[in-house]
C-alpha cells in the first residue's frame, strides 16, 4: 500500500483537473516502469503478509470462520446477544416506552460494566430513536426495518450503477462491480446487527459516495450524497474523516460552495457532539473509571482484522480474505477517475486508522467501510495487467 502513496501525485493531478492520458479507466498503463516496479514488489509484499496475519477478535483469539459465522436462519434465535448489542437493546426498549435517552445511557453504561469517560465512549442517540421508530427489538424480526433496509440496499446499489455509467465504465466492468457492491451492501440485512451504528453508518456512506457527481470548478451533483452522509454522521463519528475527504476533494476542484456545505456539516456535528459530551458529563461522576485506550497500534493485522469480520470475507479463511482486502484497495486505485482517486484515498486512510485505532473487540469498526470497498475488486484484472506491463517496461 506504501507503493500506492508513490503516486499520490498522480491521482491528485487528476482531481485537480489534469486530463490522464492514454487510457481512460487505467490508472497503471501511463506509469514509467521505475515507479510501477516499486509498486509491484511493495504490493507482493503486503499480499504474502496479509496471507500470513492471523484475525484477531476479542482478547486477541485468532478468528476462525466457523466461529464467526452469522446465521440467517432460524438458529439465529439461540445465539446470545454480543454485550454491546444488549446495551444497545436496553437503550432502544427504554425510549421505546417513552424515556430519554440522556436520562438513563450513563446508568445502562455502569450497569453494564462499561465506561462513560471519555463521553465518547457513550454512542450518540441518533440510532436508538431510529430503531425505536422501526420496531427494532433485539433480534427479534421487525418488518419495517427489514423494509427500510432493502430499500437502503437496493439504493447503494443503484447509486453504483449509475456512478459507474457517469464514469464511463466498461459495461463488462459495471456489472462486475455493481454485483460486488451488492456482496458489500448485503450485510446490510443481517437483522442481527441493525442496532449496530457501523452497519447503518456503512451502508449510508457507500450510498453518499455512489450518488455524488463531481465537476471541475463547479457544482456538480452533491446534495443527496451530501444528506446520506449527514445522517451517516449523526449516527456514528467515525463517518467524519469521510465527510472531511469529501470536503477536501471539493476544494481541490475548486467547487467552493460544496467545499462549504461538507464545513457547514463538520460544524455542525462539532456542535452536535458538544452538546452530546456535555450532556453525558452532566452525569458523569469522579469515581466512573476512565476506559482503555484506543491507540492499540495494531497495525496491518488490525485494519485486516476490522474489514474482514465485519463484511462478508468472514466466510473465507484468513489466508484468502486477508490478500482479497489489498487487492480492493488496489483496484480503486487502478481505476483512473474521480471516483477511484477518492476511494483509493478513503480506504487508505480507514486503513491506517484502524492500523492505529481501536482493540480487538472494536473490529465491527470496519463496517463503516465494507459495503462499497469490494467494488475495487472488478478493476484487478486490468490494474494488474496494465502494472505489470509497466513494470516490465512493456510498451503500447
Amino acid at each position: 500500500m506504501v507503493g500506492v502513496a508513490v503516486g499520490l501525485a498522480d491521482l491528485t493531478s487528476e482531481a485537480g483537473g489534469v486530463s490522464p492520458a492514454p487510457a481512460a479507466s487505467d490508472r497503471f498503463a501511463r506509469w514509467p516502469q521505475g515507479r510501477a516496479l516499486v509498486l509491484a514488489l511493495v504490493l507482493l509484499g503486503v499480499l504474502i503478509a496479509s496471507a500470513l496475519v492471523p484475525l484477531t477478535v476479542g482478547r486477541g483469539e485468532e478468528a476462525r470462520p466457523p466461529s464467526i459465522v452469522i446465521a440467517h436462519n432460524a438458529a439465529a434465535a439461540d445465539r446470545p446477544r454480543d454485550d454491546d448489542l444488549k446495551l444497545y437493546d436496553r437503550a432502544i426498549s427504554r425510549i421505546t416506552h417513552g424515556e430519554n435517552y440522556y436520562d438513563f445511557i450513563v446508568a445502562e453504561h455502569r450497569r453494564a460494566d462499561y465506561p462513560v469517560r471519555p463521553g465518547v465512549a457513550v454512542r450518540l442517540p441518533t440510532l436508538a430513536y431510529l430503531d425505536a421508530a422501526m420496531g427494532v427489538d433485539g433480534d427479534r424480526p421487525a418488518p419495517m426495518a427489514m423494509a427500510v433496509a432493502v430499500a437502503l440496499m437496493i439504493g447503494v446499489i443503484a447509486a453504483w450503477w449509475g456512478r459507474l455509467g457517469a464514469e464511463g465504465v466498461d459495461p463488462s466492468i459495471r456489472r462486475m462491480g455493481t454485483a460486488l457492491i451488492f456482496f458489500g451492501a448485503s450485510l446490510g440485512l443481517n437483522r442481527y446487527y441493525f442496532v449496530l451504528h457501523e452497519l447503518w453508518a456503512g451502508m449510508l456512506l457507500a450510498l453518499s459516495l455512489g450518488l455524488h457527481r463531481p465537476a471541475l470548478r463547479g457544482e456538480g451533483r452533491w446534495l443527496g450524497a451530501w444528506a446520506a452522509a449527514a445522517l451517516a454522521l449523526a449516527i456514528r463519528e467515525h463517518s467524519l474523516p469521510f465527510v472531511l475527504l469529501m470536503g477536501a476533494m471539493a476544494g481541490w476542484r475548486g467547487a467552493w460552495a460544496e467545499m462549504a456545505a461538507w464545513g457547514a456539516l463538520v460544524a455542525g456535528f462539532a456542535l452536535g457532539m458538544g452538546i452530546h459530551l456535555h450532556l453525558i458529563a452532566a452525569h458523569t461522576l469522579p469515581s466512573d473509571p476512565v476506559g482503555p485506550s484506543w491507540l492499540a497500534l495494531r497495525g496491518l493485522g488490525g485494519f485486516l482484522s476490522n474489514v474482514v469480520l465485519s463484511s462478508n470475507l468472514r466466510f473465507m479463511p484468513h489466508w484468502i480474505a486477508g490478500p482479497l482486502t489489498i487487492l480492493m484497495i488496489f483496484g480503486w486505485a487502478g481505476w483512473n477517475s474521480r471516483a477511484g482517486v477518492t476511494g483509493t484515498l478513503l480506504f487508505l486512510g480507514y486503513a491506517a486508522a484502524f492500523m492505529i485505532a481501536g482493540r480487538n473487540d472494536n473490529f465491527y469498526w470496519g463496517a463503516v467501510v465494507t459495503p462499497a470497498m469490494a467494488l475495487g475488486l472488478a478493476f484487478v484484472p486490468m490494474a494488474a495487467r496494465s502494472l505489470g506491463r509497466a513494470a516490465l517496461g512493456v510498451k503500447g
